[in-house]
Parts: C-alpha cells; sequence; structure tokens
C-alpha cells in the first residue's frame, strides 16, 4: 500500500548538495518541504521521511529528528547507526525494509524519500516510486551531490492542488515547483 514519494531541490546542474549541506538558503522552499512532508489527511496519522545516513548526519541538531514525522534513516551498518539516534528514530538496512516498516505502521500516512543521491535513485527505480516534487533552481551552484537523471519514459510532469506552478523568487534565485509522476507505479 505505502507509495513513495520523493521531494528535493536541485539547481541547474542537478546538484542537490554540498559538503554536507545545501548551497542555498531559500525560506520559502524550505516550508514548502517542510510543509508537503508533515501535511496529512488523517490527523491521528504522521508522515514518514526516508533518508540516507548521511542525510541523517547533515540535519542541523536544532531540527534532528524532523518533527512530526517518523524519521527513517537507511544504513549498511544498523547496529552502529542504532546506537547513535534518538528514540524514535527508525534505522534499517535498505529501501525494501524502510517500506515494510511503513507498510505495518497504519499510523503511517506518506513516505517521503527526502535524500541523498544513492537513496533517491534506489527509490525512482523502486516499484512503489509514484511522484518526484522537485524544486528545480534556476542558477547553477557548485555541488559535490546530484539528483538522479530523471527517466522522462517513466515519469511525467503533471499539474498538481496545491503545488503553486507559478514562478518563485527569493533573492536572486528563482525557481519552480515540479511534480513528476511515475507513469507505471506499482501503487494498488
Amino acid at each position: 500500500m505505502a507509495e513513495l514519494k520523493l521531494i528535493a531541490a536541485a539547481c541547474q546542474n542537478m546538484g542537490i548538495g554540498v559538503n554536507g549541506t545545501l548551497p542555498w538558503k531559500l525560506k520559502k522552499e524550505m516550508a514548502y518541504f517542510t510543509t508537503m512532508t508533515t501535511k496529512v489527511v488523517d490527523p491521528s496519522k504522521k508522515n514518514a521521511v526516508i533518508m540516507g545516513r548521511r542525510t541523517w548526519e547533515c540535519i542541523p541538531a536544532k531540527f534532528s529528528p524532523l518533527s512530526n514525522r517518523v524519521n527513517i534513516v537507511i544504513t549498511h551498518n544498523v547496529d552502529e547507526v542504532k546506537s547513535k539516534v534518538p528514540e524514535g528514530v527508525v534505522v534499517t538496512a535498505g529501501l525494501d525494509d524502510a517500506v515494510k516498516y511503513i507498510e505495518s505502521h497504519r499510523n503511517i500516512e506518506s513516505a517521503w524519500v527526502i535524500g541523498g543521491a544513492s537513496i533517491y535513485k534506489a527509490a525512482m527505480g523502486h516499484p512503489k516510486c509514484s511522484k518526484i516534487y522537485l524544486t528545480e533552481i534556476q542558477k547553477a551552484f557548485v555541488c559535490d551531490t546530484f539528483f538522479p537523471d530523471i527517466d522522462k519514459l517513466r515519469f511525467q510532469s503533471i499539474k498538481e492542488d496545491g503545488v503553486p506552478q507559478e514562478e518563485q523568487v527569493e533573492g536572486d534565485i528563482s525557481y519552480y515547483f515540479r511534480v513528476y509522476q511515475n507513469k507505471n507505479a506499482d501503487i494498488v
């Protein structure tokens, strides 16, 4: 039942990060991320955010774990990472394990993949991947981490209620909120 939604912001060269941080400061874009990953239809439920260990480690301490969401960290070193994360943070060995965890907890409404690059790539190829919410920043930044190429044969751009279509501007940076839907998602 669980469908995976990816959410990211990428600049013109598809960069998503540098030195473990975002290369830009966009308050409205960060508010969009928070809104999308926390909003639920059923107020008795929460959403899950799925991330790799490095993404987890890059979240500033004052925001960690991400509030009002079930935080799931994927790592090859489950026992080591489990000993370092706060109580309530779920640690799994892979994306399939994260999906199984979500499907076994009825209090989780939606699952959002929030990075990094290898987790995005695995999620894009996963049969449960339904949509990609990509903020397309209209400027180039120096980055060392990149969002995977979006297969335009599998994903098509759509308009979605609640996602602004018009250009967004913060300071000297403009961007667009885009949604790509998987044409052959395995969602039952």
